[in-house]
């Protein structure tokens, strides 16, 4: 088990949704918590609320801006200390027919979801590689594991991000880095936030509910991801199937189950957040 007490860790877009769940858990746990967001507003609201219960420090950072990622790591070296944890949390959700979008939209999607977590790993890795310790938190999602329509290029970044943590897995059993771990966490649809609106159909819904909020997803980052070292945690547990059922059914059927539960029709109702 994993100790957190003491460790300093950095979890981008952790201002709301995800990552300030998961930065109270961290609190609560003895870490200290370094939160990067874009939104300056939220973040000093994030930092108001955290406060109480421990160490935190906020800074406002564009995470897909490469020279002030590499700059803010420096700056968070030097002035507080080694970073242990990295949770890569940032991310945003475009929904659309692939068409419908202009490019723009999609090259933004890409930035935040993938190209911003390979800044920051290759800014805080090379310390965890030094020291054999440290444990970095991607999230992918279920549409990960699937392809959703509606989706397009959003399940093509997590699919990415999927790949990528476990491409690094190996990377670190290769260099003998046995203390340096990497997870992918994998949540199907919340109910409030990014995905407000979204939901399977009957069948689906019956097999992989709503999750109810994001501590839920906060609760398998720290307690199965960081403390216990888990590769992949898949939020509700059900979503585990997915792989399993693509492995063992024709691709033909697959399809078939994946329009039964209703997923080519579960971004129909798509609000996202309000604010």
């Amino acid at each position: 088990m994993y100790n957190l007490t003491g460790k300093l860790a950095v979890v981008t877009g952790g201002a709301m949704g995800i990552g300030l769940a998961t930065s109270k858990r961290l609190l609560k746990d003895g870490a200290i918590v370094v939160i990067l967001d874009i939104n300056e507003s939220v973040l000093n609201s994030a930092i108001a609320e955290l406060s109480p219960i421990g160490k935190v420090f906020g800074f406002i950072c564009d995470v897909t801006d490469k020279s002030k990622v590499k700059e803010l790591s420096e700056k968070i070296s030097k002035e507080i200390g080694t970073v242990s944890i990295l949770v890569n949390n940032a991310g945003t959700v475009v929904g659309g027919d692939f068409l419908d979008r202009p490019m723009e939209d999609w090259e933004r999607t890409i930035a935040i979801n993938l190209s911003a977590l390979l800044y920051t790993t290759y800014a805080f890795l090379p310390a965890m590689y030094a020291n054999d310790e440290g444990r970095i938190v991607n999230i992918s999602s279920a549409a990960g594991l699937l392809g959703v329509p509606n989706l397009a290029v959003y399940s093509a970044t997590k699919w990415a991000v999927y790949g990528l943590t476990e491409s690094m897995r190996f990377e670190a059993k290769n260099r003998k880095k046995n203390g340096v771990k990497f997870s992918s966490i994998h949540p199907s649809y919340i109910a409030k936030g990014l995905f407000q609106g979204a939901k399977l159909g009957f069948l689906g819904n019956l097999i992989a509910p709503l999750l109810k909020d994001h501590d839920v997803i906060a609760k398998a980052i720290v307690e199965s991801a960081i403390k216990r070292g888990r590769h992949s945690p898949k939020r509700p547990l059900t979503v585990g199937l997915v792989p399993r059922l693509r492995g063992i059914l024709p691709d033909c059927w697959f399809q078939k189950l994946v329009v039964l539960l209703g997923i080519p029709d579960s971004m129909n109702g798509w609000e996202g957040r309000k604010s």
